[in-house]
């Protein structure tokens, strides 16, 4: 976990230690998953059907967009200065860990259950992959900014959920594909940060913005 203190002289001090797993930091993912699972028979119906009498015909490629910018935000702040919790290099390949696990376990579950979209386009309804990226960018930037900047983790999350909205407004998944392609993404990225060694420079940084 990481650690990050300031002494009396408001010189920098180390940054990296063991981390610290607890049961707290996979209680959304497990709920979020758990919570898509339960609504997999009638209730994702009832939801689309809601769908189709309030937006027929709505379409948007917004999510597109939005399910990566929150890692565009990491990488940009870091180039404005505002540093983040982790160095380019370690941070990059925490992100590539995380990217591989999320897409390999999405098209793993999309390839043995092959569900029918909601509009009937193809076999890969379940589970989101928007949303699993969606949510796992939101963790990457609330894990490299969160400590400094109090709110954007809500900011990120609120982001995620857009995305996820969108993606059963635009009539291309269910609500439980949805939720367990987020608790998917957030889970690969905060296993990507428990497991990840820190090869590279362990840097020194600034005491916290809190703003």
């Amino acid at each position: 976990m990481l650690i990050c203190c300031c002494t009396a002289t408001g010189q920098d001090t180390l940054l990296y230690k063991r981390p610290h797993i607890s049961v707290v930091q996979f209680a959304a993912p497990v709920l979020l998953a758990g919570a898509g699972l339960s609504l997999s028979g009638p209730p994702k119906y009832k939801v689309k059907d809601w769908r189709n009498r309030h937006f027929d015909g709505f379409h948007t490629k917004a999510d597109d967009v939005l399910s990566l910018a929150p890692i565009a935000v990491v990488y940009g702040l870091d180039l404005l200065g505002v540093e983040a919790r982790t160095d380019f290099a370690n941070r990059s390949v925490i992100l590539v860990k995380s990217e591989l696990l999320a897409l390999g376990s999405v098209y793993l579950l999309k390839a043995s259950t092959r569900e029918m979209r909601p509009d009937g386009s193809d076999f890969h309804s379940f589970p989101s992959n928007h949303s699993a990226q969606a949510f796992l960018a939101a963790t990457f930037l609330s894990e490299e900014y969160g400590r400094r900047i109090r709110w954007i983790p809500y900011v990120a999350y609120t982001v995620a959920s857009s995305v996820s909205a969108l993606r059963v407004l635009n009539n291309k998944h269910y609500i439980n594909d949805v939720l367990v392609g987020a608790g998917i993404g957030i889970l690969s990225q905060k296993l990507a940060y428990l497991t990840h060694r820190y090869q590279w420079g362990k840097r020194k940084q600034k005491a916290p913005l809190n703003f």
